[in-house]
């Protein structure tokens, strides 16, 4: 097979028209040309730091879609699927993974369960993880979230950051403004990247240490815009990713989108390419090629430099899109799961009031991070409920594993104004997690995800729909497209009911997500992320 175009050598940042000739998936030779067909030929995108399961879709549905955009290749934390099902299920996203044309790069998860502070369904110990990290398909040690056990010397923490160091495998961090000493200890302690800086300040500083820094816009954390000025002068520790991408965002881009924004703010295009497609290679030792004799023939054809609209997507030497069609096949897929909580009544999510304020979760648009507000409590028949008019709701987090008394509290700037929406999504344990205006409607919103087993639900004052995920309560069976249209119609109910936030199933998705201050809602209760303890929901 031969492709002609012009050749973009990212390394030598130059622009030549040539040939590129594949032989047995390698690329056999790269021949100058004195001209080429105008288009550009280049190493395929690789998003440095995604968790599979947030697409709501199995690894061979995200693959499907996700080669359309020029991504041929992910670091993938199987951390979600880890929560609900264990080794067991960091297998079965490796196998999945293994049946289409794609890289899939699965790490060990290193923190499950998150924290003691919630009900997981699985843990993975330092045996499995030593287990794990000696299998040559497991890349690194994946997010190390427990920073705090970095630092303060936690045993099991440390056993599984040298497994990672026996086997000479990188170790990804997550230390969500961690700056100064504490960030210099955590890098001395072999913490190698970080997703989850907000601001270029924190961003810099621990790029000055060494670390490497991935600039995350995902469905619901957006963090491009504070850290691409970056890109100026440390591209070279740089790299893109999504972490958490819903399939109707999937469905329209994916890491081309991050580079064509980086060179409209006028990055150089060589300093983008080069976070966008080398540094992830180079860092975890993928084996994804990078343009060059003798590699894989893992590469794309796009239009320009400038908007990188895939014409076409190689992966080994095989096409596996074209002209923003796919050309994977859609695989048959095995069902595992863990659910077992019985249906709840509107009596369940009863909260009688025990004081004049209430400590309030409010959730930003964009932002994993929360902040704790004091307001006044809304009070009917001497119950705790929600008040539409300031856009406090009631939430609950539900125990999944096992039937036990859901955790109540609430949360400002969801926005809705009639009905609940719930999900079996809820990092990082994966409990059922609801938002809604009443009892009710938030009991209603809840059992459609019991008995679908797992799922996203919305319930209005006139409509009811699922979208289900059997696959660990996390993700779906079916066909990516039809998951991505599917989606895109309960976020739009969602949204006739008042949503206000871009994304509210992924913002919900995170509201239980402990080791992301500064305050967050459990199955076990309400909980301080800076103080790392739980904490009272009314006061006065």
């Amino acid at each position: 097979m031969k492709v002609q175009g012009q050749i973009v050598d990212i390394k030598k940042k130059r622009i030549f028209p040539g040939e590129v000739v594949v032989e047995d998936g390698k690329i056999k030779k790269i021949i100058k040309l004195d001209s080429a067909p105008d288009q550009f030929i280049m190493p395929g995108f690789v998003d440095s730091h995604i968790h599979i399961e947030s697409s709501l879709l199995v690894p061979t549905e995200f693959a499907r879609m996700a080669v359309v955009h020029g991504t041929v290749s992910t670091v993938s934390d199987p951390h979600e699927i880890g929560n609900v099902l264990g080794t067991k299920g960091v297998m079965y996203m490796i196998e999945n993974g293994e049946k289409v044309p794609f890289k899939f790069n699965f790490g060990a998860p290193s923190c499950v369960p998150a924290t003691t502070f919630e009900t997981a369904g699985a843990e993975i110990d330092t045996s499995e993880v030593d287990a794990l990290l000696a299998d040559g398909r497991v890349k690194y040690l994946a997010e190390m979230m427990n920073w705090p056990g970095v630092l303060f010397s936690d045993k099991i923490v440390h056993a599984k950051i040298k497994a990672a160091q026996k086997y000479g495998k990188p170790i990804d961090g997550h230390a969500p403004g961690l700056m100064g000493e504490q960030a210099e200890q955590y890098v001395k302690a072999g913490m190698s990247t970080d997703h989850e800086c907000f601001t270029g300040e924190e961003a810099l500083g621990k790029l000055e240490l060494g670390m490497k820094v991935q600039i995350r816009e995902g469905s619901a954390a957006r963090n491009f815009d504070a850290l691409y000025p970056l890109l100026e002068d440390w591209s070279h520790l740089m790299m893109f990713c999504s972490d958490d991408k819903h399939p109707d965002n999937l469905e329209i881009g994916h890491i081309n989108e991050l580079a064509a924004r980086a060179v409209t703010k006028g990055i150089d295009v060589f300093k983008v390419l080069q976070a966008a497609c080398v540094n992830p290679v180079e860092h975890y030792k993928l084996e994804v090629g990078l343009l060059k004799e003798g590699d894989d023939a893992d590469f794309i054809v796009v239009n320009n430099l400038e908007e990188f609209i895939p014409k076409a997507t190689y992966v080994n030497g095989e096409l596996v899109a074209e002209n923003g069609k796919t050309l994977i096949s859609s695989q048959s897929t095995e069902i595992i799961n863990q659910f077992d909580t019985e249906l709840k009544s509107a009596s369940d999510f009863e909260l009688k009031a025990k004081g004049k304020t209430i400590n309030v979760i409010e959730a930003f648009d964009g932002q994993l991070i929360t902040k704790k507000i004091n307001l006044p409590t809304a009070i009917e028949d001497g119950k705790a409920i929600s008040n539409t008019d300031s856009d406090v709701l009631k939430m609950a987090v539900i125990n999944r594993y096992s039937n036990a008394k859901p955790a109540v509290a609430f949360i400002k700037n969801f926005g809705l104004k009639e009905g609940a929406i719930a999900s079996s999504v809820g990092h990082d344990s994966h409990n059922i997690t609801v938002v809604g205006v009443d009892d009710a409607s938030i009991a209603k919103a809840v059992n459609l995800v019991i008995e679908a087993k797992g799922g996203l639900s919305a319930v209005s004052s006139t409509e009811e729909l699922i979208l289900p995920l059997p696959v660990a309560g996390l993700m779906s069976d079916k066909d990516g497209y039809q998951v991505s249209k599917d989606y895109t119609a309960i976020d739009n109910l969602s949204k006739k009911m008042g949503a206000t936030l871009k994304a509210p199933f992924m913002t919900l998705s995170f509201m239980a997500l402990l080791v992301i201050p500064s305050i967050k809602l459990s199955d076990l209760g309400l909980f301080n992320g800076d103080a790392f303890e739980f904490m009272d929901l009314f006061e006065n």
